[in-house]
């Protein structure tokens, strides 16, 4: 998926590329060390999927961004940035965005340090822009911890319910996509109607990537996701498609033989046979699409017709890549 093209507004990628070398400054700190290591995955590139959220809120993509549109869109994806160099660490990753992951690079100490190093800058950032970001980007913090506390908690756990789940990913991931759609909003300026329609377009979206992201994590191909599939089961990461399964009275109770500890890659492998040959993949694309509902419903709010329509064609461009 292309966001940029998905969204279909003018001028956006003339912001985005006015940002990265803003991304870059912000974390820059004259020590040569440090600085390799706070800009190791700004170099290695990505969507830049929330700065594109906070930009196109912002601006509608019809107008030029201002410093403030810009730099919303730094301290969300500085945020983004740091829980990646932190989820690495958790998830022992070697790879990521075709590099060698941070702490695969530079150890783990190093990794978790330059993560809330970015946090940090992130955080100034936000105070440059207001109280009002300031308190929101701190309450979403939070909300990114409450979110994979919550998730190491239910590692392995085979009863995990699926309002686990979801709370899980409201934090983790919604959460900032929320946030990223509302700094936008407040840096733009909009009224307080589509500030809150804007907010909850962001929430939506985030449930629909995450759903989307688990489902492949089941479907896809190594070479598709650039990381062994069925990562999350042999990690006893049990989402949405892998819960349903579970609940199905067929391939229920061999899956929950199998599951509830770690996985080597035969049983990774078979774990994922079961789980696509249950109800759980069509049932989560089914939840997805329900979200999308939602996210589009939540547009209306909006009133700038171009930025309603390209945020509509986003969120369903997120599902032209799941089975069914």
């Amino acid at each position: 998926m292309n966001p940029t093209e998905a969204l279909g507004l003018p001028r956006l990628q003339e912001g985005l590329q006015r940002l990265e070398p803003l991304l870059t400054t912000a974390v820059v700190t004259g020590d040569s060390f440090l600085d390799e290591v706070t800009t190791h995955l700004i170099a290695a590139g990505g969507k830049r999927l929330r700065p594109l959220l906070a930009l196109a809120t912002a601006t509608g993509g019809e107008r030029e961004p201002t410093e403030d549109d810009l730099m919303g869109g730094v301290a969300v994806e500085l945020v983004h940035l740091a829980s990646l160099y932190h989820d690495d660490v958790i998830d022992e990753a070697t790879i990521r965005r075709n590099v060698e992951s941070v702490n695969s690079r530079f150890g783990n100490l190093v990794a978790i340090v330059a993560g809330d190093y970015l946090l940090a800058r992130s955080a100034a950032i936000a105070a440059s822009l207001g109280t009002e970001i300031a308190a929101l980007l701190a309450e979403t913090l939070g909300r990114l911890c409450q979110g994979q506390v919550t998730e190491v908690r239910s590692a392995f756990q085979v009863g995990r319910s699926r309002e686990d789940y979801v709370k899980t990913i409201n934090g983790k991931t919604a959460a900032l996509t929320a946030t990223s759609c509302r700094i936008g909003a407040l840096t733009g300026a909009l009224p307080k109607q589509e500030v809150e329609a804007c907010t909850e377009f962001g929430r939506c979206f985030g449930m629909v990537f995450q759903i989307r992201d688990d489902i492949l994590d089941i479907t896809a191909t190594d070479g598709q996701l650039q990381k062994p599939a069925g990562q999350d089961l042999a990690e006893g990461i049990y989402t949405l498609p892998a819960l349903i399964a579970l609940e199905d009275p067929d391939a229920g109770p061999d899956l929950r033989a199998l599951l509830g500890q770690p996985l080597a890659q035969p049983e990774r492998d078979k774990a994922r046979a079961m789980v696509m040959g249950s109800t759980g993949i069509a049932a989560a694309v089914t939840e997805a699409r329900k979200y999308v509902v939602d996210a589009q419903s939540a547009t209306a709010g909006i009133t700038q017709p171009e930025l309603r329509a390209g945020l509509s064609r986003l969120v369903a461009e997120l599902l032209t890549d799941l089975p069914g």
